[in-house]
């Protein structure tokens, strides 16, 4: 990824929230700025406090905060980190929000719900943020819920160069839903593979049903892909491969952007070993525990894909290529 002009330390600040530190770090050691500390404990009545550990006047703030369990608690600490840069009169205020969790939540699709999503967008607005940059939103109408400018990033072409020189004869590209089709389907186009969509119905949190169709649909191939924006429970991704396990799929690469992996989601995926590899990215820390379960893990860091997003923000350059829906191929 192309690098450009060296960013002036003295205007730049980088705080880490406490869901995502490491992914921080790397951030400000690839702009080559310091990473700025802060303060985060609680008071005895469990209400948090937060105090920015640098001065933040007249600065450019970039806050990078992950949404990852406790969500709620990590949300309410990247609000208030968000109105002590504006309250310290900072110039720019950006919330760096690899995994948007609440993004899931993008539509009414029952009676007396909140559209979390929306709620959440304008709440960052309220607080004080300028700016948001993230990466793979679960569904494109989300970005339409803010009102403050939005960067929505893209991990594809860091998950397409694993499978750069590798034999993929045979391979075809499965998206888990209609919903993450045209996703899937750059995906695959990046690797000159076919693609289908499978026809997913949710039936909680963690049991899907898909239609058998999909078997007819991947005959004739041996390996499959199947790619989505997540793993969280497991629950989607294991049904479908079990079905085209049964439709004479051999191998399955299990690939996504935000390896969540919650509850039982490593056991489940054990539970198929047709499932050679994951590759998920860092957008979400990967506990101990997981990749301890899941010796077939590999873990790629998007630090290098938000470093250039900052620095091309901050010298006011085009972006474009770096998004979800970017022409990064041309």
């Amino acid at each position: 990824m192309t690098q450009g002009s060296v960013l002036d330390p003295t205007d730049i600040r980088v705080f880490p929230g406490s869901s995502h530190p490491d992914l921080a770090a790397e951030i400000a050691q690839q702009l080559g700025v310091p990473l700025d500390t802060a303060e985060v404990s609680r008071f005895s009545n469990d209400c948090l406090y937060v105090q920015l550990g640098a001065t933040a006047r007249s600065r450019a703030v970039f806050i990078v905060q992950t949404l990852t369990p406790p969500v709620s608690d990590h949300l309410m600490e990247l609000l208030m980190m968000i109105d002590a840069a504006r309250g310290a009169a900072a110039r720019e205020v950006h919330a760096i929000i690899p995994y948007y969790s609440f993004a899931r939540s993008d539509k009414k699709d029952a009676p007396r719900i909140s559209i979390t999503a929306r709620l959440v967008a304008d709440l960052l607005q309220t607080a004080g943020a300028t700016h948001v940059m993230t990466m793979m939103l679960h569904s494109p109408q989300v970005h339409g819920f803010f009102s403050l400018p939005i960067d929505p990033l893209t991990a594809r072409g860091l998950l397409e160069s694993q499978f750069h020189g590798r034999d993929l004869d045979g391979t075809i590209v499965v998206a888990p839903d209609i919903g993450a089709a045209k996703s899937a389907a750059r995906f695959a186009g990046g690797l000159h593979l076919p693609t289908i969509a499978a026809d997913k119905e949710r039936l909680s949190d963690t049991e899907v049903r898909v239609n058998p169709l999909i078997r007819r649909q991947v005959e004739g191939y041996r390996r499959a892909i199947v790619y989505d924006d997540e793993i969280a429970t497991g629950g989607s991704i294991v049904t479908l491969c079990q079905f085209l396990v049964e439709a004479g799929i051999e191998q399955i690469s299990a690939v996504c952007t935000h390896g969540v992996f919650t509850g039982q989601a490593a056991e489940r995926l054990r539970s198929v070993p047709e499932i050679t590899e994951i590759i998920t990215t860092n957008t979400v820390p990967i506990s101990d525990e997981t990749r301890a379960l899941l010796p077939n893990l590999t873990v790629l860091s998007v630090a290098s894909i938000f470093s250039e997003a900052i620095r091309r923000n901050y010298n006011r350059e085009s972006i474009s290529s770096l998004f979800v829906f970017g022409d990064d191929e041309k």
